[in-house]
């Protein structure tokens, strides 16, 4: 039932430490698609000021994250709740943070719009919003081993890949969230950090 990720224990430290500089002291972060929960554990022990709130559309996935939380007891991290980001209403109505690891591109463009669509409804003003993977950026060579990895995720389903920054980032700005940064993190991969905007 516990699901083991070995690049979620790769990423999980390099990931907190941007997640300490842009998330909040204190509040509900909701983390979108949180597939083994092993982040959601390492995450919520770490942030403990934090209420760690796991999501996934697949109840294996939940299950896992479950298994993950009993064992490991951490007081900050809640039960996982079912949500596909496709949908009008979330169970989460208002949060303070909006964490999508590994999301973008595995799932079609659609899911990407509607989490943009969904952090504009809930995230309070100037909350970030913090998405982490491989992503194209315009004007640089892309690096070969995103190239393989698009080409993988295209094989196993035409609609996922890795998606270009620039689109990224465009589909935030329709949905009103401004881009901050774009940090370089290991293996090729970004970390994106967006606002909602301010009152």
């Amino acid at each position: 039932m516990k699901r083991h990720a070995p690049s979620a224990e790769r990423n999980r430290e390099p990931l907190l430490s941007v997640l300490r500089e842009v998330l909040p002291e204190h509040g509900t972060v909701l983390e979108v698609a949180s597939g083994t929960g092993q982040h959601a554990v390492h995450f919520a022990r770490a942030l403990a000021g934090l209420v760690w709130q796991p999501t996934d559309m697949d109840p294996e996935a939940r299950a896992s994250i479950e298994a993950w939380r009993q064992e490991e007891g951490v007081p900050g991290l809640r039960a996982p709740l079912a949500l596909d980001v496709r949908a009008e209403d979330w169970p989460v109505a208002h949060a303070d943070a909006l964490v999508a690891i590994n999301l973008v591109h595995i799932s079609p463009w659609e899911a990407t719009q509607a989490l943009f669509r969904g952090a504009a409804r809930v995230l309070r003003p100037g909350a970030p919003l913090v998405l982490y993977g491989a992503y194209f950026v315009e004007g640089e060579p892309p690096a070969p081993s995103n190239l393989a990895f698009d080409a993988s995720l295209r094989e196993r389903d035409p609609a996922w890949g890795v998606r270009r920054l620039g689109s990224v980032t465009a589909e935030a700005l329709a949905h009103g969230l401004t881009r901050e940064r774009v940090i370089p993190m290991p293996n090729h991969n970004l970390t994106l950090v967006f606002r909602a905007p301010s009152p």
